[in-house]
């Protein structure tokens, strides 16, 4: 008995094909774009509290999405982030001063201003640099987290304490600029829970480091 075979014209098989590419495009976009729209699975730290938060977070969508699919730390098992718990219950000011070894106190949002005439303030970050975060109707106080390593224009790691408010220690956290002239003024911030970057966008006071010495001339 001799077998009949249909054949499958090459237009209809394309179509087939392009929809089957569409639609596992999508699923694999939706949990980044959902997160954020929503930021549903980010630490409950913090929230911008501006009325301009949707246009920003609108606006480096394509940005986020990226970097949320394949982040530079995992490239590196051994710079990859992650989360330890100190026998201690570490606060991020506590932890920003020991690592720093700069003599600052009071509120995160303060460090700010207190670091005046006593360290250099600059408005990009470098390593060693302390990262001032603002206050806000989510995390009064600021925050405060040293910079461990600048990846690129738009992205540096960093090491924080009580990010999660567990007085737990993060490392290796990535944060994203996402301010419209890459001045490093609003950020996201790494989710270690949902393993993306998470939605809320924060505002950025500065970055404190220490007087670079003068050369004295010969």
């Amino acid at each position: 008995m001799t077998r009949g075979y249909r054949a499958i014209h090459l237009p209809c098989a394309r179509a087939i094909f392009i929809a089957s590419l569409t639609a596992f495009s999508l699923a694999v976009a939706a949990p980044a774009m959902a997160d954020v729209a929503v930021g549903s699975q980010e630490s409950t730290v913090g929230v911008f509290d501006d009325s301009d938060t949707t246009t920003n977070i609108v606006s480096s969508l394509a940005d986020t999405v990226t970097q949320a699919l394949s982040p530079a730390s995992q490239d590196d098992a051994d710079e990859a982030p992650k989360t330890e718990t100190a026998l201690h219950h570490f606060y991020c000011v506590e932890y920003a001063r020991l690592r720093s070894g700069f003599e600052i106190f009071g509120d995160a949002k303060t460090w700010w201003a207190r670091a005046k005439n006593l360290y250099d303030e600059i408005t990009t970050p470098a390593a060693d640099a302390v990262m001032v975060f603002s206050g806000s109707s989510r995390i009064r106080k600021g925050h405060v987290a040293v910079v461990t390593k600048v990846i690129s224009p738009r992205e540096i790691r960093v090491d924080q304490a009580n990010w999660q408010n567990h007085g737990e220690i993060d490392k290796n956290t990535p944060i994203l600029d996402v301010s419209r002239a890459n001045d490093w003024s609003e950020v996201r911030v790494w989710d270690a829970r949902s393993g993306r970057y998470g939605g809320h966008v924060y505002r950025i006071s500065g970055f404190i480091t220490r007087p670079v010495p003068v050369a004295m001339a010969d």
